[in-house]
């Protein structure tokens, strides 16, 4: 089974997606921790964001794994090195949307997007173009948002937490920004996929948004294997 969740910035596809493939005994993939992950080693090699084939060379040539941990949640590591904490920092995100405009660099990782996911049993993929590029042919694919106010407030919240302080309007000027940003890319927008099932978050908690995903499929699903429970304990 192959899942795509698409969405902006701040919708929860992150916790969405994690929790509805530990649901489904699915390997999940944010794809998102990759450009991230990009972004952090060309800042850290002083690399031009707008130049795109060395945006990609990176993305040859580094190794990036992302390993989730039942205590810590979702690890990504950069040849070898943790880089969990660093690449949720206000520098990257900054920049991350301008690093994900590069076509050279999209090609390169929906490249290996799709390489993860033949490999898999069954997936779970989060991303901004999951539905319309990487898994076009998806048996399930989802598209979250939420109001800029609420995504804002939720991202707010998560970095007060984290210890990183900005105000709310920062915060929301960001948003807003790589917003506008992933929806005129001229290469793989954000954009709803067609025949994706559109929630929008705003008004529901976590638990909420996750039946609804996991009712639909319920609904519509091609297999004879039954959804877990919201009790169940599947590891990915």
């Amino acid at each position: 089974m192959q899942i795509a969740i698409d969405g902006p910035a701040g919708a929860g596809k992150s916790s969405v997606a994690r929790e509805v493939a530990r649901r489904l005994g699915l390997k999940y993939l944010d794809t998102g921790a990759m450009y991230r992950s990009i972004t952090y080693k060309a800042l850290q090699e002083g690399i031009d964001f707008s130049n795109g084939a060395l945006l990609a060379e990176i993305a040859r040539r580094c190794n990036i794994e992302i390993c989730y941990d039942e205590a810590a949640g979702n690890r990504i590591f950069v040849d070898g090195k943790d880089i969990t904490a660093e690449i949720r920092s206000p520098e990257i995100n900054k920049h991350v949307s301008v690093v994900s405009k590069s076509p050279e660099l999209r090609s390169e990782l929906v490249f290996l997007q799709k390489k993860v996911a033949d490999k898999s049993r069954g997936i779970v993929m989060e991303g901004r173009d999951i539905g319309t590029n990487v898994l076009k042919d998806a048996d399930f694919k989802f598209f979250i948002y939420a109001s800029l106010e609420e995504r804002s407030r939720r991202r707010w919240k998560e970095m007060q937490e984290k210890g990183t302080i900005l105000s709310f309007d920062e915060v929301m000027k960001e948003i807003a920004m790589r917003d506008r940003l992933d929806q005129e890319r001229e290469f793989s927008p954000l954009t709803v996929a067609p025949g994706a099932k559109v929630i929008d978050t705003t008004p529901y908690s976590l638990d909420e948004v996750v039946e609804k995903i996991l009712n639909h499929i319920q609904e519509h699903k091609k297999f004879s294997r039954d959804i877990p429970s919201k009790n169940a304990t599947d590891e990915v």
